[in-house]
């Protein structure tokens, strides 16, 4: 192998697989770039997204502008017991300000859906922990253009081709814990803030790893990668 293809081979596995792994970053913060959204985000980093909001005071509206810095790190005396109605921590009220009770965290109180679905028709040809993408979802295998559909009802918070690695994808919000994720796409068939219910056709199948059809599925609890077969129905 000449320097040249070695040093390109380098950096291609890098930008994949810096992307990929939920736990490979070093830096405190990040800067905000035109089209990224909390959501992408903390999909980027395996955070919860509600931390984020937390740790960078945005409250409830999640807004975020290109350029600003975002804090991936809670701060210091930062705990989740902290969190307020208001969606910012108690120490981070200004001095003179009406404290309010803190509220409760939703996270152990927000079940999965009661009736998950397969996104689409096909095999499993990658399992959790082995698959492409860090192994933080499923591969399926199946023939370009073919539907993917909503695994449950929820709200899409993502919709683009943004993230390294997952092509064009889609992230649906389930609830304040479960979210999910549709990688590989060849055609997005809905834009953020859609509504879509269970197995409504969100997208079509493309190509992943090898130009091979195949849609990457991933469920996420609290920002953290869960295994997609322990909430999909047997077959």
């Amino acid at each position: 192998m000449t320097r040249t293809r070695a040093a390109l081979l380098a950096v291609v596995l890098l930008g994949v697989g810096g992307c990929a792994s939920v736990l490979s970053w070093n830096s405190d913060t990040y800067v905000v770039q035109s089209g990224d959204t909390l959501y992408k985000i903390a999909w980027r980093y395996g955070l919860d997204y509600r931390d984020l909001a937390d740790w960078n005071r945005l409250g409830s509206g999640n807004t975020i502008y290109a350029g600003q810095t975002i804090r991936l790190k809670p701060p210091q005396g930062w705990s989740s017991g902290a969190r307020t109605a208001s969606g910012s921590t108690a120490g981070s009220r200004p001095a003179g300000s009406t404290s309010r009770p803190p509220r409760q965290d939703s996270r152990s109180s927000a079940p999965p859906p009661s009736a998950w679905r397969w996104p689409t028709q096909g095999s499993v040809v990658g399992r959790f922990g082995e698959s492409a993408l860090g192994g933080n979802g499923i591969d399926i295998s199946g023939r370009s253009g073919q539907p993917v559909s909503a695994a449950a009802a929820g709200e899409v918070v993502y919709s683009g081709s943004g993230l390294i690695g997952y092509g064009k994808l889609i992230i649906v919000k389930h609830n304040q814990t479960y979210l999910s994720a549709y990688g590989h796409n060849r055609e997005l068939r809905v834009v953020e803030g859609d509504r879509v219910s269970a197995g409504q056709t969100i997208a079509l199948m493309g190509e992943g790893p090898g130009r091979k059809p195949v849609l990457h599925f991933e469920i996420r609890r609290n920002g953290r990668p869960v295994d997609p077969l322990r909430y999909l129905p047997g077959r």
